[in-house]
Protein backbone atom coordinates (compact mmCIF):
# COMPACT_ATOMS: atom_id res chain seq x y z
CA UNK A 1 0.00 0.00 0.00
CA UNK A 2 2.53 2.56 -1.11
CA UNK A 3 0.09 4.93 -2.03
CA UNK A 4 -0.67 5.60 1.29
CA UNK A 5 2.62 6.28 2.41
CA UNK A 6 3.30 9.84 3.21
CA UNK A 7 0.86 12.65 4.74
CA UNK A 8 -2.50 11.56 5.05
CA UNK A 9 -4.74 14.69 6.28
CA UNK A 10 -8.17 13.81 8.80
CA UNK A 11 -10.32 16.05 6.88
CA UNK A 12 -12.61 17.82 9.05
CA UNK A 13 -16.29 18.20 8.23
CA UNK A 14 -17.04 21.55 7.37
CA UNK A 15 -20.38 22.91 8.63
CA UNK A 16 -22.32 25.93 8.00
CA UNK A 17 -23.93 28.22 10.59
CA UNK A 18 -26.64 26.56 10.58
CA UNK A 19 -24.95 23.25 11.45
CA UNK A 20 -25.36 21.84 8.06
CA UNK A 21 -22.30 20.27 6.06
CA UNK A 22 -21.21 22.81 3.90
CA UNK A 23 -20.09 21.48 0.87
CA UNK A 24 -18.50 24.95 -0.23
CA UNK A 25 -16.06 24.52 2.79
CA UNK A 26 -15.24 21.11 1.68
CA UNK A 27 -14.79 21.89 -1.72
CA UNK A 28 -12.23 24.29 -1.24
CA UNK A 29 -10.50 22.39 1.93
CA UNK A 30 -9.85 19.37 -0.56
CA UNK A 31 -8.46 22.05 -3.21
CA UNK A 32 -5.97 23.54 -0.68
CA UNK A 33 -5.02 20.19 0.79
CA UNK A 34 -4.19 18.52 -2.83
CA UNK A 35 -2.77 21.55 -4.33
CA UNK A 36 -0.58 21.81 -1.11
CA UNK A 37 0.97 18.28 -1.86
CA UNK A 38 -0.90 15.62 0.69
CA UNK A 39 -0.28 12.06 0.17
CA UNK A 40 -4.21 10.72 0.90
CA UNK A 41 -7.36 11.79 2.15
CA UNK A 42 -8.99 10.25 5.41
CA UNK A 43 -12.50 10.98 5.38
CA UNK A 44 -15.24 10.39 8.52
CA UNK A 45 -12.76 10.20 10.97
CA UNK A 46 -12.42 11.40 14.46
CA UNK A 47 -11.47 15.02 13.09
CA UNK A 48 -14.45 14.67 10.78
CA UNK A 49 -16.80 14.50 13.78
CA UNK A 50 -18.11 11.25 12.52
CA UNK A 51 -20.34 10.58 15.65
CA UNK A 52 -22.26 13.46 15.04
CA UNK A 53 -22.68 13.33 11.41
CA UNK A 54 -25.87 11.40 10.22
CA UNK A 55 -25.16 8.07 8.13
CA UNK A 56 -27.01 10.28 5.08
CA UNK A 57 -24.75 13.05 5.54
CA UNK A 58 -21.94 10.30 5.41
CA UNK A 59 -22.57 9.06 2.39
CA UNK A 60 -23.21 12.64 0.55
CA UNK A 61 -19.72 13.20 1.85
CA UNK A 62 -17.90 10.06 0.69
CA UNK A 63 -19.73 10.91 -2.88
CA UNK A 64 -18.64 14.29 -2.86
CA UNK A 65 -15.22 14.07 -1.91
CA UNK A 66 -14.45 11.35 -4.79
CA UNK A 67 -16.37 13.56 -7.29
CA UNK A 68 -14.32 16.16 -6.06
CA UNK A 69 -11.13 14.20 -5.99
CA UNK A 70 -11.43 12.30 -9.13
CA UNK A 71 -8.50 10.31 -8.32
CA UNK A 72 -5.68 12.86 -7.81
CA UNK A 73 -5.07 11.07 -4.65
CA UNK A 74 -5.85 8.01 -2.60
CA UNK A 75 -9.17 8.08 -0.57
CA UNK A 76 -9.41 6.55 3.04
CA UNK A 77 -12.76 5.76 5.10
CA UNK A 78 -13.71 5.80 8.78
CA UNK A 79 -15.55 2.97 9.68
CA UNK A 80 -15.47 2.31 13.35
CA UNK A 81 -17.14 2.17 16.08
CA UNK A 82 -18.34 0.47 19.08
CA UNK A 83 -20.52 -2.17 18.00
CA UNK A 84 -19.13 -4.81 15.48
CA UNK A 85 -22.10 -5.82 14.24
CA UNK A 86 -23.75 -1.86 13.21
CA UNK A 87 -19.79 -2.02 11.62
CA UNK A 88 -20.30 -4.64 9.69
CA UNK A 89 -23.80 -3.98 8.22
CA UNK A 90 -22.40 -0.38 7.17
CA UNK A 91 -19.83 -1.88 5.58
CA UNK A 92 -22.01 -4.28 3.44
CA UNK A 93 -24.28 -1.00 2.89
CA UNK A 94 -21.30 1.45 1.70
CA UNK A 95 -20.02 2.55 -1.83
CA UNK A 96 -16.04 1.60 -1.23
CA UNK A 97 -15.54 2.07 -4.85
CA UNK A 98 -12.05 4.31 -5.31
CA UNK A 99 -11.76 3.89 -1.75
CA UNK A 100 -8.15 2.44 -0.56
CA UNK A 101 -8.98 1.29 2.84
CA UNK A 102 -11.02 1.60 5.70
CA UNK A 103 -9.68 3.34 9.07
CA UNK A 104 -11.49 1.83 12.01
CA UNK A 105 -11.20 3.16 15.83
CA UNK A 106 -10.81 0.79 18.74
CA UNK A 107 -14.08 0.32 20.36
CA UNK A 108 -14.95 2.45 22.64
CA UNK A 109 -16.48 2.92 25.56
CA UNK A 110 -17.57 -1.34 26.01
CA UNK A 111 -13.73 -1.69 27.20
CA UNK A 112 -13.21 -4.69 25.85
CA UNK A 113 -10.42 -7.08 26.35
CA UNK A 114 -7.22 -7.52 23.69
CA UNK A 115 -8.95 -10.95 22.79
CA UNK A 116 -12.09 -8.62 22.40
CA UNK A 117 -10.47 -5.98 20.10
CA UNK A 118 -8.99 -8.65 18.10
CA UNK A 119 -12.10 -10.49 17.54
CA UNK A 120 -13.72 -7.31 16.73
CA UNK A 121 -11.31 -6.57 14.15
CA UNK A 122 -11.15 -10.18 12.38
CA UNK A 123 -14.87 -9.67 12.13
CA UNK A 124 -14.42 -6.04 9.74
CA UNK A 125 -11.35 -7.19 7.99
CA UNK A 126 -13.31 -10.74 7.30
CA UNK A 127 -16.26 -8.78 6.13
CA UNK A 128 -14.20 -5.71 4.17
CA UNK A 129 -14.24 -5.34 0.46
CA UNK A 130 -11.13 -3.18 1.52
CA UNK A 131 -8.30 -3.58 3.63
CA UNK A 132 -8.57 -2.65 7.50
CA UNK A 133 -6.00 -0.14 8.87
CA UNK A 134 -6.21 -0.53 12.78
CA UNK A 135 -6.78 3.24 14.88
CA UNK A 136 -5.44 3.23 18.28
CA UNK A 137 -6.04 6.28 20.55
CA UNK A 138 -6.44 5.61 23.67
CA UNK A 139 -7.19 9.11 25.02
CA UNK A 140 -10.76 8.61 23.13
CA UNK A 141 -11.54 5.04 23.21
CA UNK A 142 -10.27 4.19 27.45
CA UNK A 143 -8.89 0.90 25.76
CA UNK A 144 -4.99 0.54 24.51
CA UNK A 145 -4.93 -2.29 21.50
CA UNK A 146 -1.59 -3.69 22.98
CA UNK A 147 1.82 -4.32 20.64
CA UNK A 148 0.77 -8.03 20.86
CA UNK A 149 -2.68 -7.45 19.55
CA UNK A 150 -1.84 -5.63 16.78
CA UNK A 151 0.67 -7.89 15.91
CA UNK A 152 -1.52 -10.55 15.91
CA UNK A 153 -3.87 -9.02 14.11
CA UNK A 154 -1.17 -8.00 11.26
CA UNK A 155 -1.14 -11.60 10.12
CA UNK A 156 -4.94 -10.86 8.93
CA UNK A 157 -4.26 -10.95 5.22
CA UNK A 158 -6.95 -7.63 5.03
CA UNK A 159 -5.50 -5.58 7.41
CA UNK A 160 -2.73 -3.74 6.17
CA UNK A 161 -1.78 -1.16 9.00
CA UNK A 162 -2.21 0.78 12.48
CA UNK A 163 -2.81 4.36 12.78
CA UNK A 164 -0.82 4.42 16.68
CA UNK A 165 -1.98 7.42 18.47
CA UNK A 166 -1.34 5.84 22.21
CA UNK A 167 1.69 8.55 22.84
CA UNK A 168 3.87 4.84 23.85
CA UNK A 169 6.91 5.32 21.84
CA UNK A 170 7.97 2.18 23.36
CA UNK A 171 4.67 0.40 22.15
CA UNK A 172 5.41 1.86 18.87
CA UNK A 173 9.23 0.55 18.75
CA UNK A 174 7.76 -2.84 19.42
CA UNK A 175 5.40 -3.12 16.22
CA UNK A 176 7.62 -1.98 14.08
CA UNK A 177 10.40 -4.45 15.45
CA UNK A 178 8.36 -7.47 15.03
CA UNK A 179 5.62 -6.59 12.23
CA UNK A 180 5.44 -8.04 8.71
CA UNK A 181 7.36 -6.26 6.30
CA UNK A 182 4.27 -5.15 4.42
CA UNK A 183 2.34 -4.11 7.28
CA UNK A 184 2.29 -0.23 7.69
CA UNK A 185 2.74 1.78 10.91
CA UNK A 186 1.10 4.91 10.67
CA UNK A 187 1.71 7.97 13.14
CA UNK A 188 -1.32 9.10 14.86
CA UNK A 189 0.45 12.12 16.51
CA UNK A 190 1.33 14.89 14.35
CA UNK A 191 4.17 15.84 16.97
CA UNK A 192 5.71 11.88 16.96
CA UNK A 193 5.92 11.51 13.15
CA UNK A 194 9.35 12.59 12.66
CA UNK A 195 10.30 9.72 15.97
CA UNK A 196 8.18 7.42 14.94
CA UNK A 197 9.49 7.83 11.17
CA UNK A 198 13.42 7.00 12.71
CA UNK A 199 12.44 3.54 13.90
CA UNK A 200 10.35 2.35 10.65
CA UNK A 201 6.90 4.59 10.53
CA UNK A 202 5.74 5.13 6.64
CA UNK A 203 4.24 8.55 7.39
CA UNK A 204 1.08 10.38 9.16
CA UNK A 205 -2.42 10.93 9.40
CA UNK A 206 -2.39 14.42 10.77
CA UNK A 207 -4.80 16.83 12.45
CA UNK A 208 -2.45 20.04 11.57
CA UNK A 209 -2.23 19.29 7.55
CA UNK A 210 -5.75 20.86 7.71
CA UNK A 211 -4.30 24.02 7.96
CA UNK A 212 -0.57 23.67 6.89
CA UNK A 213 -0.71 20.72 4.37
CA UNK A 214 2.69 22.17 2.59
CA UNK A 215 4.62 22.35 5.61
CA UNK A 216 3.66 19.28 7.25
CA UNK A 217 3.67 17.05 3.67
CA UNK A 218 7.33 18.58 3.26
CA UNK A 219 8.49 17.73 6.93
CA UNK A 220 7.50 14.24 6.37
CA UNK A 221 9.10 14.04 3.07
CA UNK A 222 12.26 15.02 4.38
CA UNK A 223 11.59 13.15 7.24
CA UNK A 224 11.35 9.58 5.15
CA UNK A 225 14.38 10.77 3.31
CA UNK A 226 16.19 10.09 6.50
CA UNK A 227 16.75 14.79 6.51
CA UNK A 228 15.77 14.73 9.91
CA UNK A 229 17.90 18.12 10.32
CA UNK A 230 15.27 19.69 7.90
CA UNK A 231 12.38 18.39 8.55
CA UNK A 232 12.92 19.07 12.52
CA UNK A 233 13.08 22.86 11.33
CA UNK A 234 9.70 22.55 9.92
CA UNK A 235 8.21 20.68 13.01
CA UNK A 236 9.81 23.07 15.48
CA UNK A 237 7.59 25.82 13.59
CA UNK A 238 4.40 23.95 14.58
CA UNK A 239 5.24 22.43 17.73
CA UNK A 240 3.84 25.66 19.89
CA UNK A 241 0.20 25.58 17.52
CA UNK A 242 0.25 21.53 18.18
CA UNK A 243 -1.46 21.74 22.18
CA UNK A 244 -3.70 24.29 20.75
CA UNK A 245 -5.52 22.20 18.36
CA UNK A 246 -6.59 20.20 21.77
CA UNK A 247 -6.51 22.72 24.67
CA UNK A 248 -10.90 22.81 24.11
CA UNK A 249 -11.19 19.12 22.06
CA UNK A 250 -10.30 18.19 18.11
CA UNK A 251 -11.40 19.42 15.93
CA UNK A 252 -12.11 23.09 17.48
CA UNK A 253 -8.27 24.35 17.12
CA UNK A 254 -7.95 22.84 13.65
CA UNK A 255 -11.76 24.37 12.20
CA UNK A 256 -10.35 27.61 14.28
CA UNK A 257 -7.17 28.02 12.19
CA UNK A 258 -9.18 27.52 8.86
CA UNK A 259 -11.36 30.01 9.73
CA UNK A 260 -8.26 32.49 10.04
CA UNK A 261 -7.51 30.93 6.97
CA UNK A 262 -10.46 31.41 5.07
CA UNK A 263 -10.77 28.00 4.33
CA UNK A 264 -13.97 27.20 5.78
CA UNK A 265 -16.09 28.39 8.99
CA UNK A 266 -15.67 27.51 12.29
CA UNK A 267 -18.84 25.78 13.28
CA UNK A 268 -18.62 22.24 15.47
CA UNK A 269 -21.64 20.16 16.59
CA UNK A 270 -22.92 20.29 20.24
CA UNK A 271 -21.51 18.62 22.31
CA UNK A 272 -18.48 20.82 20.79
CA UNK A 273 -18.73 24.32 20.35
CA UNK A 274 -16.65 26.90 19.24
CA UNK A 275 -13.03 28.10 20.07
CA UNK A 276 -13.19 30.67 22.85
CA UNK A 277 -11.83 34.20 22.16
CA UNK A 278 -8.94 33.62 24.25
CA UNK A 279 -7.94 30.80 22.03
CA UNK A 280 -8.78 32.44 18.65
CA UNK A 281 -6.24 35.32 20.05
CA UNK A 282 -3.56 33.04 20.38
CA UNK A 283 -3.93 30.87 17.38
CA UNK A 284 -4.52 34.45 15.59
CA UNK A 285 -1.02 36.02 17.18
CA UNK A 286 0.80 32.45 16.25
CA UNK A 287 -0.63 31.53 13.21
CA UNK A 288 0.51 35.31 12.27
CA UNK A 289 4.52 33.79 13.55
CA UNK A 290 4.36 30.43 11.45
CA UNK A 291 3.33 32.16 8.49
CA UNK A 292 6.16 35.16 8.96
CA UNK A 293 8.62 32.26 9.55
Amino acid sequence: MNNLRGTGVALVTPFTNQHKVDFAGLSRLLQYTISEGVDYLVINGTTAESVTLKNTEKEEILAFVKQQVNNRVPLVYGAGGNCTDEIVDAIATLNLDGVSAILSVSPYYNKPSQEGIFQHYTRIADACPVPVILYNVPGRTASNISAETTLRLAQHPNIIGTKEASGNLEQCMVIAKNKPDDFMLISGDDMLTLPMITFGAEGVISVLANGFPGKFSRMVRLGLEHNFSEASKILFELVELNPLMYEESNPVGIKAVLDLLGICGPAVRLPLVTASPALKDKLSRLLQLTEAR
